[in-house]
């Protein structure tokens, strides 16, 4: 096991720079994901971890030895990839023990370390096998078990669901997670999909155009976003905004919308001042129907019922909204529907900045 450190790392491809002065620790151990829209960076900041990009400038360090022009094969790690990466003429067995052959390692040395993790991974039925006879998931666990026999301080996985139908995602984030708490190896996981990261990490990293956005826990990270963007990244419905100006209201201050009308910002913070141009945002799941004093009115265009609850989608200061509620919802497209914004789930921000003000 290691701990990594990354200071001020950057990529540079001629002219052009993509990823921008990380700065990032990781505790030996720690299970983190790096998770941010496709081209934000999180792949190549991965790869040059890896060994298999150039770093452009700062210090990268593996278990405290500086691992800047270290080859990959040096920094005792291993990669499991998007595409499985397997030789398909090779059986289940010997794409495990290909790592190993490699290194001229004796059958007697690797052949239990095989054993081991194909009974860890469930492929102990499957180790004559071609891929070409296994599932997506399978063909999944046999990259894995390739990585698990190399015994490295560090796994790298760059995308590695994202082939894989809705089900098998869900089976194989549950499977890894467990496999990291079996070997309690350090894990840097890469991936686009925001439940993947909510649900495995132990800190999210959320990046965006080669930046580091906010690190934290997942909960820490939904609870309390720091901008906008992260606000808007992490959540599936998405995080509701509208955009206005503070005012004053009969109930203490409000939110007027561009559209003439006013959300009222029930105990709102001293940060949001009168005549200051914020954004509001609340999380679907948050929102309150009620039939009386309500803080906003939003006009109901679909109705989506998914069985363990139903999402409401209207218009509130031209933006579409979500409200999210675990009973069976009797409304109807075109009703008008009263919400209620609980203080203690309002979120504000800085519109111009996008930092957060509460």
């Amino acid at each position: 096991m290691a701990a990594v450190q990354l200071s001020g790392i950057f990529k540079r491809y001629g002219d052009t720079q993509v990823v921008h002065g990380i700065d990032l620790h990781i505790d030996d151990g720690e299970f983190v994901v790096l998770v941010g829209p496709s081209g934000c960076g999180k792949s190549t900041l991965m790869r040059m971890v890896a060994g298999l990009e150039e770093i452009s400038g700062g210090d990268l360090m593996i278990g405290g030895t500086r691992a800047n022009h270290l080859a990959p094969q040096q920094r005792n790690i291993s990669m499991v990839f998007q595409s499985y990466a397997l030789y398909p003429h090779l059986s289940v067995y010997e794409n495990i023990a290909f790592g190993p052959r490699i290194r001229k390692e004796s059958p007697a040395n690797f052949k239990p370390r095989i054993e081991a993790a194909a009974k860890m991974l469930n492929l102990g039925g499957y180790l004559d096998r071609l891929p070409r006879a296994l599932s997506g998931g399978q063909r999944q666990r046999v990259a894995m078990g390739r990585a698990v026999v190399r015994e490295p301080s560090l796994f790298l996985f760059d995308e590695p669901l994202s082939n894989l139908d809705a089900k098998l995602r869900v089976q194989m984030r549950t499977e890894i997670k467990a496999l990291h708490q079996r070997l309690k190896n350090t894990v840097i996981y890469v991936t686009h999909d925001q439940i993947e990261a909510m649900t495995m990490a132990d800190r999210i990293v959320v990046m965006n155009a080669g930046r580091i956005e906010q690190i934290g826990r997942p909960l820490e990270l939904y609870d309390r976003p720091s901008n906008l963007f992260v606000a808007s990244f992490l959540g599936s419905p998405s995080m509701n905004f509208a955009e206005g100006i503070v005012v004053d209201h009969s109930q203490g201050l409000a939110l007027k919308l561009a559209d003439g009308g006013e959300i009222v910002l029930e105990g709102a913070p001293l940060s949001a001042n009168v005549g200051a141009r914020v954004t509001l945002g609340v999380r679907p799941e948050h929102i309150e129907t009620v039939t009386q004093t309500p803080d906003a009115i939003m006009e109901v265009e679909v109705v989506e019922p998914t069985g363990a609850e139903t999402h409401l989608y209207g218009k509130i200061g031209g933006n579409t909204w979500c409200v999210t509620t675990r009973q069976r919802s009797k409304v109807e497209p075109g009703e008008r529907v009263a919400l209620r914004l609980p203080a203690a789930h309002i979120h504000l921000f800085d519109t111009e900045s996008g930092r957060r003000l509460v």
